[in-house]
């Protein structure tokens, strides 16, 4: 059965702790809990760590699973997204090896999912970002098939703002990426954390690649988005997206929840399916992403 999580990056100032009563308190099943390294990244809804799996004791451990027991909530992934193929080298490899340690954590927590990004240098074209990737990726996943951990990639173009111009951070953003990088790399560790909402921002169909990468989609993130046609009007699709969009918690966007959630069915998904919130009207006080935290749950609930 799919089973409702939330995604904890929303929660940036709350502890380990509260992010899981906060969690169980709305009725959450579990969450994608998010590893950062501490202090890494300025932007928003990144830099976050619920878990710190540079100091991941053993004792760290047990905690951290008495706790979640304790309150009868699962960890559904560990979660992290930076660029891995960022286009200076030492950030690149800094970013892989922490993927590499959040692979680690999630087999020591007995998670066994880790989702995150291929990462995209964006000032060189797609041909060569594909190079950089066959370079670095395969001793990932292979890491990742020693830990018998799967990795979903998150289909995110990271293409939104002024710093991720011109080309996006992000390369495995489409279906015909997909399955350019599965051919490539064709291991059953190797995955999608399929989020809907990236789709719809590229006027795309988010819900006919559901049957064809059935077996490749490892989680699934629960994100919608607001579309405005005047403002595709007025600055066209070649504009920065956030002059046209906005996300929205699930539920108040343009995607047809009912429609996807029996997609998923069809196909018998069974794993998690957790709430992203990066919803601006929802930020203005810690009461406010409660009510996103609690309303999200209530929108998407009725179709599980």
């Amino acid at each position: 059965m799919m089973k409702i999580g939330l995604l904890s990056a929303i929660l940036p100032d709350s502890s380990f702790e509260e992010v899981i009563d906060i969690a169980k308190d709305n009725n959450y099943q579990a969450v994608e809990l998010a590893c950062w390294p501490k202090g890494k990244s300025n932007r928003r809804y990144a830099g976050v760590t619920h878990i710190d799996v540079d100091t991941l004791s053993k004792e760290k451990i047990n905690y951290i699973l008495n706790y979640v027991k304790s309150r009868n909530i699962e960890i559904a992934a560990l979660g992290y997204y930076p660029n891995p193929l960022d286009q200076d080298e030492e950030k690149r490899l800094f970013y892989l090896e922490h993927i590499k340690k959040v692979i680690n954590a999630a087999s020591l927590l007995k998670v066994n999912r880790v989702s995150t990004f291929i990462g995209k240098n964006q000032f060189i074209n797609e041909d060569e970002n594909f190079e950089l990737f066959k370079k670095y990726w395969p001793e990932v996943i292979r890491y990742a098939e020693e830990k018998e951990v799967y990795v979903g990639i998150e289909n995110c173009p990271m293409y939104f703002t002024k710093d991720e111009w011109p080309g996006g951070q992000n390369l495995a953003s489409s279906p015909y990426m997909w399955r350019k990088i599965f051919s490539e790399i064709p291991s059953k560790y190797f995955g999608l954390s399929y989020d809907p909402s990236h789709l719809f921002l590229q006027r795309m169909d988010y819900l006919k690649p559901i049957k064809e990468f059935k077996d490749k989609i490892f989680h699934i993130h629960f994100k919608d988005i607001l579309l405005f046609p005047d403002k595709i009007d007025e600055y066209g699709v070649f504009t920065y997206p956030l002059r046209y969009m906005q996300p929205k918690i699930p539920g108040e966007g343009g995607i047809d929840w009912k429609a996807f959630v029996n997609e998923l069915k069809a196909i018998n998904y069974q794993n998690y399916a957790c709430v992203e919130i990066e919803d601006k009207d929802y930020e203005d006080s810690f009461d406010s992403v409660k009510k996103a935290i609690k309303n999200s749950y209530k929108n998407v609930i009725k179709f599980l």
